[in-house]
């Protein structure tokens, strides 16, 4: 018996429909094309009180994403560029995962993770992108092999995808790249 893949995303800002939050779900959507469960925590959904170690369990949306982590076979990270890093939206909902410091799985031990970075320009993506590969490291998840940077004053999202061909098609590899490794892992048990 097979189990389908669970990929958690989370990015985006507290602007509906920013250029993060429609990336990550473009990757969501390639997931679920290959058969993979997703669920998406988008800027919405990541506007929690600041991680406190003390209170983290009295946020319902910290309790939501640590509970859909803790399920989750692969993970896939969406962060725009703010002042040359990690937007703060994005690291503290990263920094709830510390709730998962006990557990037999710590971290994302053993979680295939994929990293979108994007923002105005060409190096800012670039930076993001390292820092989310570096924190999903840290965090002892397996980064695949691609990452991807979104230049967002060129690339454009709608509802039908990316207006970039070849960044949509970065999406969909990386996002494939999770699905792939989160089966692998499955498999191996």
């Amino acid at each position: 018996m097979s189990k389908t893949p669970f990929i958690v995303g989370i990015g985006g800002t507290t602007r509906p429909g920013s250029s993060s939050e429609q990336a990550l779900a473009v990757a969501l959507a390639h997931a679920r094309k290959l058969g993979a469960e997703t669920m998406l925590f988008g800027g919405a959904e990541l506007q929690m009180p600041m991680y406190d170690p003390a209170t983290a369990n009295d946020s319902e949306a910290g309790s939501k994403l640590i509970e859909a982590l803790r399920r989750a076979d692969g993970v896939i990270l969406s962060s725009p560029c703010y002042h040359g890093g990690v937007s703060g939206l994005v690291k503290n909902a990263i920094d709830y995962v510390e709730e998962m410091r006990a557990d037999t799985r710590v971290y994302f031990d053993g979680r295939a993770m994929g990293a979108i970075g994007c923002g105005y320009g060409y190096q800012g993506p670039g930076v993001v992108l390292a820092q989310l590969r570096a924190i999903g490291h840290a965090l002892r998840g397996w980064n695949v092999p691609l990452g991807v940077a979104v230049n967002s004053a060129v690339v454009k999202f709608t509802p039908e995808g990316c207006s970039d061909e070849g960044i949509g098609k970065q999406i969909e590899i990386m996002a494939a790249q999770v699905v792939q490794f989160a089966q692998m892992s499955i498999a191996r048990g």
